[in-house]
């Protein structure tokens, strides 16, 4: 029952991920979650984040922002990102998973979803089918209600982490 919030992979940060193996595993699309995904909470995009979509579209990548924020948060942040977005995307609904990949004119199974939180990203992207990844969030501020889903989380990885011992899950 739990399966379907557990990531394909993980990692401790979104900055940390190989994406020149991910290139060569065959992947074209990466979507990304902003908040504590990218940029801590609320916060404009980094020199860091301006710096990784430099490099994910010299490597060839398509990507996309997609995030339950409204349009003013995720325009702020992508002003200087300059990628496709989908804002107020309903996280965990499949629908714009889905679109992100029409966006991008790539496939669920060429495409590769990043975020910090399972309830909504990892779930919502593994409905699909998406290759996922869950990152460790940035930063400690958050909105009361992931503050509260942070301590079911930490259930669900706890069963993720011991069936990844015990070999019953392969990591994708």
């Amino acid at each position: 029952m739990l399966r379907k919030f557990y990531p394909k992979r993980c990692a401790d940060s979104t900055y940390t991920i190989d994406f020149y193996k991910l290139y060569e595993e065959g992947y074209r699309g990466l979507l990304f979650d902003i908040d504590n995904t990218l940029v801590e909470h609320g916060a404009d995009a980094s020199q860091r984040a301006k710096d990784l979509f430099v490099t994910l579209k010299q490597i060839g990548f398509k990507v996309c922002l997609i995030s339950n924020n409204q349009e003013a948060r995720v325009n702020r942040f992508n002003h200087v990102i300059q990628a496709n977005y989908i804002y107020d995307a309903h996280k965990p609904s499949r629908k714009n998973y889905i679109e992100a990949t029409k966006i991008m004119n790539t496939r669920i199974d060429n495409t590769a979803f990043i975020g910090d939180q399972l309830f909504t990203d990892v779930y919502g992207a593994n409905r699909v089918g998406m290759m996922t990844y869950l990152v460790k969030p940035i930063g400690s501020k958050e909105e009361i209600q992931i503050v509260l889903k942070r301590y079911l989380e930490r259930i669900v990885l706890y069963f993720y982490r011991r069936s990844l011992r015990k070999n019953r899950i392969s990591r994708g």
